[in-house]
């Protein structure tokens, strides 16, 4: 077992302190140690510090100086053309007549020596590595990045941005997620976060130099804007402070930096499963309103707490909203698309070679017919890549059902789920019953019927219809409407129920109530009940032969005659 010599020397000088007489030769018998050290531990209680040998001397202490020479000469010449170990050794032996150095004893010397040779030729012209902490003043200063974040989206494994703008004095954050770093996200985060934080604030916010709002970096802190960009900062007045592009700009935001990633991993591992980017933005509006009671690294308060600090000293609101989207007038093509940043959206077939109003958003893309939304897309981030809504093509589908088979609507529908498993069965019956053509053209028509009621209404009405053997699209409509109100129905009974004193203080349900509680059953027309069997004799028409038979001639008939 290891013991260190502290420890021996101690116990040697305890057991003479226990035992005058005891000898030297005794001591080092039991210490199993030489006589010497014996003496040297009773004549001072502290071992002596053991020498260092005298280094030894290199075999490159020779050429050190010409080695030197060559490294000076890398720092200041072509960062591309700088001496490589291998290179050294050659030229050692080349020039200096050296073969001495091995390429190891070389790589050692070079390793230790260059950073040397670099903080000599260049002090006084570089900084040194490091950071100084900084004091923040409430409502001044805030920071905005983007960070890349995965999602599965409606099934889909996307590569999304998470926008993040945190106030650098009491750390308050919001964060929103959007399909692309566009222009439109990049203000409509914005006016998210200046409305959950109830003002803006008054000095500053810190950015990289990003392309929504910086068109051009010009020399030191200078850049020229987007004009969207101005017009925004000057409806909030808000003023921008761009940092160094680079590594090192990235020091200069160091906290939006930090929260990104903080937030990214603690919220969003695994990649969280939602249908739409609304619902998750839904999502990470309460876990900012939950992380209030978080503290900051090294703060004794909340940030909630230093918030509401802050919340008084940022600027106003304006009065107005600013509209974030940005409005174009493409032309509808023959195919029923438009055309929006190289990818395509379908229209209604109406507005077919007709210039349409859209407003394309962070998420969303609107088109309108005057003040009316009459088709609505999830924003694309890929070129080239369409999304089609089947309600659009019906029209076109009445005329043509052969092409509804192989519709690129068709496959987007089935792929999202609208056109459902009952729409195929009744597809099925359709064209069982009345031949691919007409069969199609039925279905095509009770698709119309979405229009104007439910979807599940019409599901449930087509059910209906197939229970009973039939696929006409008059009797879907009959059944779906029926359905429809007892869905209505039922909705308000559970308003009722859910009101002071329910149903019951009111007297009996009525009957749409009473068709939701007994599950009241569904008559077509071909299940009506019969009439009442009618036994009485049926009216003589004696009278009505008489107007029938033809009236005498008169006098002056037969004359003219």
């Amino acid at each position: 077992m290891y013991r260190s010599r502290e420890w021996l020397f101690e116990r040697i000088r305890r057991d003479r302190r226990l035992d005058p007489g005891v000898s030297g030769r005794a001591l080092a018998l039991r210490y199993k140690v030489s006589r010497n050290t014996v003496a040297e531990a009773l004549r001072a209680p502290v071992p002596r510090r053991r020498k260092k040998p005298p280094p030894r001397v290199s075999v490159l202490e020779p050429v050190k100086g010409f080695i030197d020479a060559m490294l000076r000469a890398d720092v200041v010449g072509p960062r591309k053309q700088r001496h490589t170990i291998e290179r050294i050794v050659v030229r050692l032996a080349a020039e200096h007549d050296f073969e001495l150095a091995s390429y190891s004893t070389a790589r050692e010397y070079v390793r230790k020596r260059r950073p040397a040779i670099v903080l000599e030729v260049t002090q006084g012209r570089r900084h040194l590595e490091g950071t100084v902490p900084q004091e923040k003043l409430p409502g001044e200063e805030a920071e905005v990045d983007f960070a890349d974040v995965w999602l599965d989206l409606a099934g889909q494994r996307r590569k999304c941005v998470l926008f993040t703008l945190r106030l650098s004095y009491s750390g308050k954050a919001v964060h929103r997620v959007y399909a692309t770093p566009s222009q439109e996200a990049f203000l409509e985060g914005h006016v998210e976060a200046f409305e959950v934080l109830g003002g803006v604030p008054v000095r500053h916010i810190r950015y990289d130099n990003l392309k929504p709002a910086v068109k051009q970096v010009c020399f030191g802190r200078s850049r020229k804007e987007t004009s969207r960009w101005v017009s925004f900062r000057s409806w909030y007045g808000a003023s921008a402070f761009y940092c160094t592009p680079g590594e090192e700009g990235a020091h200069e935001k160091g906290g939006v930096e930090q929260e990104g990633g903080r937030f990214r991993r603690k919220h969003l591992v695994p990649p969280p499963q939602v249908e739409s980017l609304a619902e998750l933005n839904e999502r990470l509006a309460a876990i900012d309103m939950a992380e209030d009671a978080r503290h900051v690294h090294g703060r004794p308060t909340s940030i909630g707490f230093d918030f509401e600090a802050e919340r008084a000293c940022l600027g106003p609101l304006p009065a107005d909203g600013y509209d974030c989207g940005l409005d174009l007038t493409p032309t509808v093509h023959r195919n029923g698309r438009i055309t929006v940043r190289q990818c395509y959206y379908s229209v209604p077939a109406r507005f077919i070679g007709l210039q349409v109003r859209v407003k394309l958003l962070a998420n969303e893309l609107l088109i309108f017919e005057g003040r009316t939304v009459v088709a609505r897309h999830p924003r694309l981030t890929r070129r080239y890549t369409y999304h089609d809504d089947l309600d659009h093509y019906l029209e076109i589908l009445l005329v043509k059902p052969g092409a509804f088979a192989g519709a690129a609507a068709l496959a987007q529908a089935r792929a999202e789920g609208g056109f459902t498993r009952v729409h195929e069965a009744f597809w099925s019956a359709a064209r069982t019953a009345h031949g691919e053509r007409e069969g199609t053209r039925v279905l095509i028509e009770v698709l119309l019927l979405h229009r104007q009621l439910s979807a599940a209404a019409v599901v449930a009405g087509m059910e209906t219809v197939m229970r009973i053997g039939s696929c006409s699209t008059d009797l879907v409509a009959i059944e779906a409407r029926k359905a429809m109100e007892d869905l209505e129905g039922a909705a308000t009974a559970s308003r009722e129920q859910s009101g002071d004193g329910g149903p019951g203080e009111h007297g009996e349900a009525g009957e749409g109530e009473r068709g939701a509680g007994e599950g009241a059953k569904v008559i077509s027309l071909h299940a009506r009940p019969r009439l009442p069997v009618d036994n009485r004799p049926l009216p003589s028409v004696s009278k009505y032969d008489r107007l029938l038979k033809a009236a005498p001639a008169t006098k002056s008939e037969e004359g003219t005659g």
